[in-house]
C-alpha cells in the first residue's frame, strides 16, 4: 500500500531545502533526534493540512477507510481524546441527549463538561473491581425507551481489561429506537484484521475511535475517528477541529500512513501467527493463573481469585524486564500486539511462570460490588469549572466532587464532577489508593 505522506516527509528530508518555513529547529537540532527532526515538518506546500485534507493526508485517510470498511476515516494527532471530544461534538449539534456507560474514559467527561452535557449513566454489572462488568442490553433498552427525545449511546469496548460488548445487538438495539451508537475503541484497532471481523465499524456502530498507538504499531498519540453514516463524513474534520491543535504532528500522521502498510501486508497473518501463542500462554499457566475473559491480545491477570497480590505480581515481572499496561491488588493488565514478535510471547511467559512462583500466596478472593450512582448536585460543566479545594478522602463524605478521580482510565468514575462523595465513593477510594480529592469549594 501506498504511503504518502512518509513518502513526502523523507523526499522532504532528503532534499537539502532551506527550511525557513519549519518549527524552530528547522531540521537541524538535537543530534541524538536528527532523523526524527528531519521529518519534523509543518504545513508547508505539498504537505496538506489535517483540518482542511485534499491531497496527501486524505488520501492516507482514505487508505484507512478502505482497510478498515469505513465511510470515512480521519486522522487525530491527539489520541483518541480528540476523537472522543469530536464525535460528542457531533451529538450535540444533533441535540442528542447522552446515554454512557458508566466505565468511560476521563476524556469523555472532559469532553461532557466543555460540550455542557448532561449524562444519563448506565451502570454494568460489576466484578473483579471498578475497571470491568458486564453491560445489560435490557438496561440500554430501559434508557432508550424511557425518553423519546432523539438520544445516542456511548460504550467502551474492549473496556480496559479487553471484555467485548456485544456492539453488534447494541447497534441493533440503538437503531430500532432511531438512536446513534458511539463506541470508544480505543483499545480495538486491531479486532478489523481477525478472520471475523470484531471491529465497531463491520458491527453496526455510527460512530467509533481507534488508538492505533495502544495496539498496532504507530507513535504515541496516533488515532482514527470512523465512521459508517454518510451525514458524518462532511462534519468530522471541522468537529475535531473545534478541539485540536492546529500544529499536528506529521510523525503521528506519518506513523499512521506507514501503519497503513503494515495492516494492508502483514496484518492478518501475525494475528494468525499470534493466537495459538495466546492460547498456549494461558493454558501452560492455567493451573496457577485465572485469566479474565478477554479478547485475546489483553492478557488480564485475576491475580486476587489466583491467590496473589497483583501489584506484587507487577514488581515481579517488572524485576524480569516486563512492564505491566496497569497493576492493583486484583488484578494484572498485560497488552500484546499482532506485531509482537514469538520471542516476546516466550519470555513474557517464563516471566510469568517464575512471578508466580516467587510471589507470596494470599487467600484466593473474588472482589465483586454493584455500586450505586451517587446522588447528582450540579451539573457536569458546573462543577468542573466551580472553584475548588483538595481535602482528605476521609473527610470527602457529603462534599461535591469537582474533579474526577480514577485509578486509571477507562474505569468507572468512583464519582464524576457534580455528585455528591457518598460512603461508597470513600471505600472505592481508600481501596484504590486515591488519598486526595478535588471538591467544589464551600
Amino acid at each position: 500500500m501506498d504511503t504518502p505522506i512518509y513518502d513526502f516527509l523523507r523526499s522532504y528530508a532528503d532534499s537539502g531545502t532551506l527550511r525557513a518555513h519549519m518549527p524552530g529547529h528547522k531540521g537541524n537540532a538535537a543530534a541524538e533526534l536528527g532523523e526524527l527532526f528531519k521529518l519534523d515538518i509543518t504545513e508547508i506546500k505539498g504537505a496538506d493540512s489535517l483540518f482542511e485534507a485534499e491531497g496527501i493526508i486524505a488520501q492516507s485517510e482514505d487508505n484507512t477507510a478502505k482497510l478498515y470498511g469505513s465511510k470515512a476515516s480521519i486522522f487525530s494527532a491527539g489520541g483518541s481524546t480528540l476523537c472522543i471530544q469530536a464525535m460528542l461534538a457531533l451529538m450535540k449539534q444533533e441535540r442528542r441527549r447522552v446515554i454512557a456507560v458508566r466505565n468511560v474514559h476521563r476524556a469523555f467527561l472532559n469532553a461532557a463538561a466543555l460540550l455542557r452535557l448532561e449524562v444519563q449513566w448506565i451502570m454494568p454489572r460489576y466484578s473483579g473491581g471498578i475497571l470491568s462488568g458486564e453491560l445489560q442490553l435490557a438496561d440500554v433498552a430501559a434508557a432508550l425507551a424511557a425518553d423519546h427525545t432523539p438520544a445516542c449511546v456511548y460504550v467502551t469496548s474492549p473496556d480496559y481489561t479487553g471484555r467485548l460488548a456485544d456492539t453488534a445487538a447494541l447497534a441493533r438495539l440503538c437503531h430500532s429506537y432511531g438512536a446513534k451508537l458511539l463506541v470508544d475503541n480505543a483499545h480495538g484497532a486491531h479486532l478489523a484484521f481477525f478472520e471475523e471481523s470484531l471491529h465497531p465499524m463491520a458491527l453496526g456502530a455510527d460512530l467509533c475511535c481507534d488508538s492505533a498507538h495502544k495496539m498496532l504499531p504507530a507513535l504515541t498519540g496516533a488515532a482514527v475517528l470512523h465512521t459508517s453514516c454518510e451525514e458524518y463524513v462532511p462534519k468530522l474534520k471541522q468537529a475535531m477541529s473545534l478541539f485540536g491543535s492546529t500544529s499536528p504532528s506529521y510523525l503521528i500522521m506519518a506513523s499512521l500512513d506507514l501503519c497503513n502498510r503494515y495492516i494492508a501486508e502483514h496484518i492478518r497473518d501475525d494475528i494468525a501467527a499470534a493466537l495459538p501463542r495466546l492460547a498456549e500462554l494461558r493454558s501452560a499457566l492455567s493451573d496457577r493463573l485465572v485469566f479474565a475473559e478477554s479478547e485475546p491480545f489483553h492478557i488480564t491477570v485475576k491475580a486476587a481469585e489466583s491467590g496473589f497480590c497483583g501489584t506484587e505480581l507487577a514488581e515481579l515481572l517488572r524485576e524480569r524486564e516486563v512492564e505491566c499496561e496497569y497493576a492493583d491488588d486484583e488484578l494484572v493488565i498485560l497488552l500484546m500486539s499482532p506485531f509482537s514478535a514469538a520471542e516476546d510471547y516466550r519470555r513474557l511467559q517464563a516471566a510469568l511462570e517464575s512471578a508466580a512462583s516467587g510471589a507470596s500466596p494470599r487467600n484466593r478472593k473474588s472482589f465483586s460490588f454493584q455500586p450505586k450512582l451517587p446522588q447528582m448536585a450540579l451539573a457536569i460543566c458546573e462543577a468542573a469549572f466551580a472553584e475548588t479545594e483538595k481535602i482528605s478522602v476521609e473527610d470527602a463524605e457529603g462534599r461535591i466532587c469537582a474533579s474526577v478521580k480514577v485509578p486509571c482510565p477507562p474505569a468507572i468514575p468512583i464519582a464524576v464532577s457534580g455528585e455528591v462523595i457518598d460512603r461508597q465513593c470513600v471505600e472505592l477510594f481508600r481501596a484504590y489508593g486515591i488519598k486526595t480529592v478535588l471538591v467544589v469549594k464551600n
